[in-house]
């Protein structure tokens, strides 16, 4: 049985925790957790309920996908709440489930998409038809494999996405060339590539076979197709990427295609207190929920 993780490197930090902002600049608003019943932003909502993540929520309202109580949106500024009736694309907003996580070994020649306008198979049409509906925490590219995060919902997908939550993502990689652990310990720094500024970057060189290197990566960021990027510039030319870890969780022994829950007691420590409270993982659980019941009609007399 697979578990989860947390890291052991020397100065990793601890899952929870938040980084330190950095000197000069102001750490954003933290928004207040809300309560049950409190209204909330539209695309706030749209997220909670699964169906998109924030942003994907607001382009859908200035497409005009998204009515309230028979007025059609043009603005994301907007609150709803429970009293309200909220229809995107003419069907009801679904209720709020559970927040859920899962891991999933993304294999090769999959689209990290709903739809793919160039018609290549996608993950979310290869995942088992009893998941629910989710959305991925990032993104893998059509020919890069390993660990791909599921969320049924939106608010978490964001949140585990910016860079300010600190996760390492750690890649296992192949590639074609020679590189010296030297120029690859010049990367700690970051480096500037056609003009985009890439962060910090852990990069071992692991092995040498043949014409080939094998490499451990790790890094916060997650630009577009950065890892091939990053190496590129070295003169490298990956041939193989697979996501060994996100954050805390790992690829371990998943098989390829195999999607598998994270626990809500592992997820609820992972994300601290706060954020926990917010998405309503602070609480017993629904299986939890149900041995109490059970437990308490077994002492009735």
């Amino acid at each position: 049985m697979s578990i989860e993780r947390t890291s052991n490197r020397p100065g990793a930090r601890k899952p929870g925790n938040k980084p330190a902002a950095k000197p000069g600049r102001r750490s954003a608003p933290k928004e207040a957790p809300a309560a049950p019943g409190e209204p909330l932003r539209i695309a706030k909502a749209m997220a909670r309920a699964g169906l998109c993540s924030r942003r994907e929520a607001e382009r859908w309202i200035v497409e005009g996908r998204v009515r309230v109580n028979g007025r059609k949106l043009t603005t994301p500024a907007f609150e709803v709440s429970d009293k309200d009736e909220v229809l995107v694309d003419g069907k009801p907003l679904p209720s709020p489930e559970p927040v859920r996580l899962w891991r999933y070994h993304k294999p090769r020649g999959l689209v990290t998409t709903h739809k793919d306008p160039q018609g290549r198979p996608t993950v979310f049409a290869a995942l088992p038809p009893d998941l629910p509906r989710v959305v991925s925490i990032g993104r893998l590219d059509f020919n890069s494999e390993g660990l791909l995060l599921l969320t049924n919902d939106g608010t978490l997908a964001r949140h585990l996405e910016l860079p300010a939550t600190g996760w390492l993502r750690r890649y296992r990689v192949r590639a074609h060339g020679r590189v010296s652990q030297g120029e690859l310990d010049a990367l700690k720094d970051g480096v500037e590539i056609e003009g985009v500024r890439y962060g910090a970057i852990e990069a071992t060189l692991d092995s040498v076979q043949s014409a080939n290197a094998w490499l451990t990566i790790g890094l916060r960021e997650g630009k577009n197709r950065e890892v091939r990027r990053i190496l590129a510039h070295l003169g490298l030319e990956v041939n193989r990427l697979i996501r060994i870890s996100y954050g805390p969780f790992q690829l371990l022994d998943l098989k390829p295609g195999a999607v598998e829950p994270v626990k809500r007691r592992v997820l609820a420590e992972q994300l601290g207190n706060r954020l926990a409270a917010e998405l309503g993982l602070d609480g017993p659980g629904e299986a939890e929920q149900a041995r109490r019941k059970a437990r308490g009609k077994g002492g009735e007399t």
